[in-house]
């Protein structure tokens, strides 16, 4: 009988499985949502990884260059932008603006009405003139379509002096600098030139963007300008360290549409021209539109939810993978530094952000992408001296905390990806263990490094001294994993042990009723009990340093406390390879559940920030995947929704995404460990469609509102007593049913625990 039973239930699971969500998967992508409130996300078209992305520009301080704010006029629309980034800004590079009436002032805006964002997609009405803009997209080149009114004047202006992040002081921190430009008119239908910019949110160094502009009806004169003033009739503005642009008068034009095609290359101008004939050589906006689209529809339906989800969860969930793939951007080909022969990415901003759920999901939809990022990473290392933490122009710059790379090599060689250099991947984590980066220690590899590998921790002459031992520790684990698998017996003895060495920084202390955190310590051993704040009439303030302590911005700069972005309350919980150790720390099991319902009630947690981001799902291991269940499902429904303010801080190149994306199909990965956790989904099925032809089905079976616990599970028509799923187990296809029930099991999930060092 129960053979027949599962037969039978196994057909259902097929039939299910027929009726899937058979609609388009990129029109369930609202690239609005997050343009609002803290989420800073990109709001023009993109294709994914795309390395040009055109949008409107309205705020120079916004990362993204926009701001939703209506009464603030459109300047232009540049080709490069980043997406869900905090700090400084960057890019905005190549600007792009139609206009109408007064042709002799270069400063031209206008107010936006009747925007349309699609994926893919942008359009908007320039209200000042009645203009249309309308852009669409292939990898490396923008396509414009300006629909003026029929008997006004037309032109179009191409400035090369704008950009993001400009302010009055010169060399700010994290602010743009401008370098030189040059521009030229090549005949009545071609532009091209570069922009030359330094600095940013990494304080990197110079970047080119070289540029190419095509448009389908000749101009019937033209101006170029330098330094703010116009040369009628001049071809070219050579670059003398000076702002640089032009205008095109369609003066003749009987159509009411004027096309553009601009290309960009981070090589040359003639690069640029290349990347327009290879990839948008006809004149047909609706084609490159299809085309984008396509790019994307075959990513998205590699994750297949149920047909009868809400319209809301499938637009947060594939509006989530979405974001996911905007960043790191693929440059391959277009590498000014070093051969072009090799995958290359830039924009890792920052994979402190991203290492946590953002590549482990790049790796389940396209482990080959994956793939390629990790080699662009050891190019990096090959030619730079230390991978990225991250990186943008080209140029390392800002560690946050740890050397995280280590982390995304672990994932990868645990998740068994083949076609990456495993030996020299293992040469570079240990650069950034043995070689202290020097200068002002915030580029590349680990600030504090003497301490660290002197001490067995980062003492407090050192900003970020906590989280910095707190990452250094586990980069350390995962240096030591990949050690072992490729037979490194003594690298794998020596960084296995210092993998323990955030111990050095507990201190057995009482706050909130729970005990022990992660404190500061001076070089000599000494714990610190308070920090200095200000100095007012002569007298110097101290505050004490409790868990709960915020010593940045109000005390020190931002960058400058002993955690970055965090308190003790949250780094005390980020332990990720050793959760069986902090359990016993912080008392054993009852503790730490009342440790973490503090946590949780008493609104410690940041959902708005990555440092928080495994900690819902620590319940698991005291046995209890019940509670981690309504703790990520009320952030979840508390936090995050389809609006234009529905992601709850900055998206962080997608992290916020990818991490709503997991736990909306029920996993969540401890990143550089090889396993998934297993929470309830927001689907009663999801089919992840892999690389390697084999379809892996998640099935919550009678899941309803009452029904939200895990009652029990099967992997394969087999008993899956575990509350967590290795990675080979997907890879493998077949299908995990969840049996969904009213109350929290008493044995699923309750004694197979997930993965720990500390328990092996």
């Amino acid at each position: 009988m129960s053979l027949l039973r599962n037969t039978l239930f196994l057909v259902v699971v097929l039939l299910i499985q027929t009726s899937l969500l058979t609609a388009q998967k990129y029109k369930f992508v609202d690239p609005k949502i997050g343009v609002e409130g803290l989420g800073n996300v990109f709001i023009g078209p993109s294709c994914p990884y795309g390395m040009i992305k055109p949008g409107p520009d309205n705020k120079k301080a916004a990362n993204s260059g926009y701001s939703p704010d209506l009464d603030r006029p459109v300047y232009g629309f540049s080709q490069t932008h980043v997406s869900g980034t905090g700090g400084g800004a960057k890019y905005g590079n190549i600007s792009v603006m139609p206009f109408s009436g007064d042709f002799e002032s270069i400063t031209q805006e206008s107010l936006r009405t009747d925007e349309i964002v699609e994926l893919g997609y942008y359009s908007v009405q320039l209200h000042k003139w009645n203009i249309q803009t309308e852009i669409t997209t292939s990898p490396k080149v923008a396509f414009y379509q300006f629909s003026f009114e029929a008997e006004s004047k037309k032109a179009v202006k191409i400035d090369l002096g704008q950009f993001l992040g400009e302010t009055p002081i010169p060399d700010d921190r994290e602010a743009q600098q401008f370098v030189s430009s040059e521009i030229e008119v090549v005949s009545d239908v071609e532009i091209r030139g570069y922009s030359r910019i330094r600095g940013g949110w990494n304080n990197g160094s110079a970047y080119t963007v070289y540029f190419s502009a095509v448009f389908e009806q000749p101009f019937s004169r033209f101006s170029t300008w330098k330094n703010n003033k116009l040369f009628p009739n001049e071809k070219l503005q050579i670059d003398s360290g000076e702002k640089t642009g032009a205008m095109m008068f369609f003066d003749d034009l009987k159509e009411s549409s004027v096309r553009m095609k601009i290309g960009i290359s981070f090589v040359s101008t003639l690069k640029a021209r290349d990347n327009i004939n290879k990839e948008i050589p006809h004149w047909d906006f609706d084609k490159t539109l299809a085309e984008t689209e396509a790019r994307w529809e075959d990513l998205l339906k590699r994750i297949e939810i149920d047909k009868n989800a809400t319209d809301d969860q499938k637009t947060m969930f594939y509006t989530a993978l979405y974001h996911t793939m905007l960043m790191p951007v693929d440059r391959t080909g277009e590498n000014p530094l070093w051969e072009n022969n090799t995958p290359y990415y830039d924009d890792f901003y920052a994979i402190w952000d991203t290492y946590r759920s953002s590549s482990p999901l790049i790796t389940l939809i396209s482990p080959s992408r994956e793939v390629d990022i990790v080699n662009a990473m050891l190019q990096i290392y090959k030619h730079d001296g230390y991978m990225p933490d991250a990186r943008s122009g080209n140029c390392n710059g800002r560690t946050q905390g740890g050397s995280n790379g280590e982390v995304v090599i672990a994932d990868a060689f645990t998740k068994g990806l083949q076609g990456i250099n495993y030996k020299l991947a293992l040469k570079a984590m240990l650069k950034d263990a043995d070689f202290a980066p020097g200068g002002n220690e915030e580029k590349e590899g680990r600030g504090g490094l003497t301490d660290y590998n002197r001490l067995g921790y980062v003492s407090n002459r050192f900003v970020r001294a906590g989280n910095r031992t707190l990452e250094y520790a586990y980069n350390d684990y995962c240096l030591a994993v990949v050690a072992k698998g490729i037979k490194r017996k003594g690298e794998y003895q020596r960084f296995i042990k210092q993998s323990d060495n955030w111990q050095n920084l507990w201190r057995d202390i009482e706050d909130n009723g729970s005990h022990g955190f992660i404190m500061p310590k001076d070089a000599k051993g000494n714990w610190v009990d308070s920090i200095q704040c200000n100095a007012n009439n002569g007298r110097v303030d101290y505050i004490p340093y409790t868990p709960l302590a915020q010593d940045w911005p109000n005390c020190v700069c931002w960058w400058c406390g002993f955690f970055y972005e965090a308190s003790s309350w949250e780094y005390s919980l980020s332990i990720p390879h050793d959760v069986a150790m902090l359990i016993e720390k912080s008392g054993g099991r009852e503790a730490f559940r009342k440790r973490l319902d503090t946590f949780f009630d008493r609104e410690y947690y940041n959902v708005a920030n990555e440092p928080s981001f495994l900690s819902p799902n620590l319940y698991h291991w005291i046995g209890r995947p019940d509670l981690s269940n309504d703790q990520i499902h009320r952030i979840i429904d508390t936090h995050y929704n389809s609006t234009r303010s529905g992601i709850p801080g900055n998206d962080d190149s997608g992290a916020m995404s990818s991490w709503l994306a997991f736990h909306m199909m029920g996993l969540y990965p401890n990143a550089g460990q090889s396993y998934y956790l297993i929470n309830t989904p927001y689907f009663k099925q999801t089919v992840i469609h892999q690389e390697n032809g084999k379809d892996f089905s998640i099935v919550a079976k009678n899941m309803s509102d009452r029904n939200k616990y895990i009652k029990s599970a099967s992997l394969n028509g087999k008993p899956f007593t575990k509350a967590w799923i290795e990675h080979s187990d997907i890879t493998a296809g077949g299908t995990l049913v969840l049996e969904m029930d009213t109350k929290p099991s008493k044995t699923w999930g309750t004694s197979l625990l997930p993965p720990s060092k500390s328990n092996h």
